[in-house]
């Protein structure tokens, strides 16, 4: 490595442009320009690299190696200098592909590269340049921020290499390509023939993206140019799909009609806006139509792909389990201490409350945790894997809603995990989508898999489940929603709903969270639907107005 020499003036004006490339962009808030020579600039004290041979520097980052190690980086990308700029971060073996791919297989030219003002060890900077494929050309500008880390084994200050860095809508893995599109664009409709678009409704980015990956072809569309990210193995393992960042030129879309009710969509838009990390999913018990989805964070589907664990709405299938079993029945009394302890684990209720010589109902509509997990002695550890399998359709990774969903998990647990799973914790992982199916299934009895895309567009086979409950458990477990519903822990957020309405609340407790993400599944009539408020606190009074209001609504 060749001596590093330190910069003898700042320049106060911008760089000449040398061979049709800006070699560095100065002045950005707070950031001065760092002559490069051999490789690196100079040390923060002032000495010489081959002074600091023997010495490994550890702690904090000083402001000085952030802005030095950012704009080395930035400095070289712009360049072209893409084995350079690789070498400045962490991970040069995934960074060079990814940066040579900007130029060769996204086709962006003339990139201008500006950094912001640092903050700790974080520096935005905003990109500006050209997309040209054939002979068309289109501006691109976004924003991106890069992370500078210290290296353990010699302490050099490098970029934390994340494929973010090159674009914030790609994950480690993905790629950036401009071409013909491989799917044709298509124009989707809500069910009165409407057009959906993120204008009209901020949450359907991912929906719409999923829409065209599925039907694009066969929609009868005609791909136009564009630039997107195409997704690696891992975000395709999370189902998410490749995403339209810029359009050359415009292709012909297809047509796809959703069951989407616009009033209806609106409705939850302007619900989860209203409240942070929220997600709710309506739905028509009749047929599993999907008549509105909505996140308050509009980068991903937690309505549909969302994996969290549904706390105490859990005991809406748990119940079904125990009065099928004949372990609880809805006026008998049933425990509900204050602890109860299997599994070598202490199980207790919220505020330590316990209910003496109550029924069961009376624990249900409480959330009495112990109430349940004082009948998993008498469980088998596939017993309630078993009933959300087949009663409810879940946890078989077998929906086909049209566009990508995650279909809840029960998985099969022994001992303390088997009992948290009664409750909804353990390894129980479900989204508003699954919740509003299992308060749908109640209500009608018969699992209808939810749908957006109706199966007669493309003869797609609908989720079946193998069975039904018993009338007399399917009765009682109605009544236990329909008490909680007026009397117990949703009351609040479902007064004033009529009709025929039943309803469940949950916390569910996540680890390095203070607060639980709030839970509430409901039904009335002929609608269900489910939210969540992650963080939130309890059910009844995040989610449960959420859900309520749309119950209304839709009555």
């Amino acid at each position: 490595m060749g001596n590093r020499r330190r910069v003898a003036e700042r320049r106060k004006t911008r760089p000449a442009v040398i061979g049709g490339m800006i070699a560095v962009v100065v002045g950005g808030a707070g950031f001065g320009a760092y002559a490069l020579y051999g490789g690196g600039a100079a040390a923060d004290d002032g000495s010489r690299a081959s002074d600091q041979k023997a010495k490994v520097k550890t702690g904090p980052l000083s402001p000085n190696e952030v802005t030095t190690t950012a704009t080395a980086f930035l400095t070289a990308w712009q360049s072209g200098k893409i084995t350079q700029a690789a070498a400045t971060t962490d991970d040069p073996s995934a960074a060079r592909p990814l940066l040579t791919g900007y130029t060769k297989d996204a086709h962006i030219k003339d990139v201008t590269l500006t950094p912001g003002k640092p903050a700790g060890d974080k520096v935005p900077f905003s990109v500006k340049g050209t997309v040209s494929y054939k002979g068309t050309d289109k501006p691109l500008t976004y924003d991106s921020t890069l992370t500078v880390m210290r290296r353990t084994s010699d302490g050099k200050p490098l970029v934390d290499w994340h494929s973010a860095v090159v674009h914030p809508d790609l994950k480690d893995g993905d790629t950036l390509v401009t071409g013909e599109a491989g799917t044709p664009p298509v124009k989707a409709l809500d069910r009165d023939g409407g057009e959906l678009t993120t204008k009209k409704y901020a949450s359907l980015g991912p929906v719409l993206d999923g829409l065209r990956e599925k039907y694009g072809k066969e929609a009868g569309g005609k791909a136009g140019i564009e630039l997107r990210v195409v997704r690696g193995k891992a975000a395709k393992a999370k189902d998410l799909s490749d995403k339209t960042l810029l359009e050359l030129s415009e292709g012909t879309p297809g047509t796809v009609k959703t069951t989407l009710d616009p009033a209806l969509q609106a409705a939850a838009e302007q619900k989860v806006a209203k409240k942070a990390r929220s997600s709710v999913v309506l739905l028509r018990v009749s047929t599993g139509e999907i008549l509105a989805a909505a996140n308050a964070s509009p980068g991903f589907n937690t309505a549909f792909q969302g994996s969290l664990a549904p706390g105490s709405t859990m005991k809406v299938i748990t119940s079904s389990l125990l009065l099928e079993k004949g372990l609880a029945s809805a006026d008998k009394k049933h425990p509900c201490p204050k602890y109860f302890t299997y599994g070598h684990w202490k199980f207790q209720n919220d505020d330590k409350f316990e209910i003496k010589n109550g029924t069961f109902k009376a624990s249900f509509a409480r959330s009495c945790n112990t109430a349940f997990i004082s009948q998993a002695p008498k469980l088998k550890n596939d017993d309630l894997t078993k009933e959300a399998q087949q009663v409810f359709g879940l946890g078989l990774n077998n929906w086909a809603i049209g566009v990508p969903s995650f279909d809840g998990a029960v998985p099969v647990q022994s001992a303390a995990q088997m009992g948290a799973s009664l409750i909804g914790q353990g390894g129980v992982r479900m989204n508003p989508l699954n919740m509003a199916s299992v308060s749908a299934t109640v209500k009608s009895g018969t699992f209808h898999q939810p749908y957006l895309v109706s199966p007669d567009v493309d003869g797609r086979k609908l989720a079946k489940a193998s069975r039904t409950l018993p009338a007399g458990a399917l009765s009682q477990l109605r009544e236990l929603m329909s008490y909680t519903a007026a009397y117990g822990t949703a009351a609040e957020a479902m007064a004033g709903v009529g009709g025929d309405v039943g309803a469940k609340t949950g916390s569910a407790e996540v680890d390095g969270q203070k607060k639980p993400n709030g839970w509430f599944t409901a039904y009335r009539g002929d609608l269900a639907a489910a939210g969540v408020v992650q963080q939130g606190g309890h059910g009844g009074s995040t989610a449960g107005p959420i859900v309520a209001s749309l119950l209304k609504m839709g009555g």
